[in-house]
């Protein structure tokens, strides 16, 4: 993944469903930046280029310099606030974007990623991850791409809480210190039902299996 992108915008003044109707016909996806004390502003994006740049990045958490056309100054730089898609084609229908600034401290879900195989589970156990991403906060210029955690230590029964791991430089998370960020469970043991004594239908109903020698007549001789 890589952590900065750029993408090509051209302005747009129609607003409304006829609108964007045509815009995503001729092959562009509406879209609107915004941030603190900036103007909105609203956007077209190629869709193709669109989608080959979601394709590579993480979205949540890499910022995209938006090189937009008759915009005069520095290029615009914008983190992924909202993307709408549509359910049956997964075609990008509109893209929300928030402006950032250097020096700004901004909230990104930076994801996860467990590295080593824990004691508790080569001993058989099970490891339950309850975050695949944790949301940070840090400048802007200083996202991480993604935050390691070494969980080979645990045992089965061990936890792994928010306040025990190492955030990058300059980040922090405004998640509980106790809040669990991973566990080891004990193995699962199924037990095998009891096979119940077969049954013989009769006329009258269930008809018990028959015996051929009660308890007590060991040693009676049939007549």
């Amino acid at each position: 993944m890589v952590t900065d992108a750029t993408l090509a915008a051209q302005q747009r003044t129609d607003a409304g469903k006829s609108a964007t109707r045509k815009l995503r016909a001729a092959g562009r996806t509406p879209a609107v930046l915004y941030g603190h004390g900036e103007q909105t502003r609203q956007l077209s994006l190629d869709s193709h280029e669109l989608g080959v740049l979601f394709s590579r990045i993480s979205v949540d958490n890499t910022i995209i310099t938006l090189e937009v056309d008759g915009e005069r100054g520095a290029a615009l730089r914008a983190l992924v606030r909202e993307v709408q898609i549509e359910p049956a084609s997964r075609r990008i229908l509109h893209v929300d974007f928030y402006q950032v600034h250097a020096g700004e401290r901004i909230e990104v879900e930076v994801p996860i990623h467990f590295v080593g195989t824990a004691a508790g589970v080569k001993a058989g156990g099970n490891m339950h991850p309850n975050f695949n991403a944790l949301p940070v906060r840090c400048l802007a210029e200083q996202i991480p791409e993604f935050i390691e955690v070494d969980v080979s230590g645990l045992d089965i029964g061990d936890s792994l809480h928010i306040g025990q791991m190492t955030l990058p430089a300059g980040a922090t998370t405004d998640l509980e210190p106790e809040s669990v960020l991973c566990s080891v469970t004990p193995p699962t043991v199924v037990v095998a039902a009891e096979a119940a004594p077969e049954v013989t239908e009769g006329a009258g109903g269930p008809v018990e299996p028959e015996l051929i020698r009660k308890r007590g007549e060991e040693g009676e001789t049939a007549e």
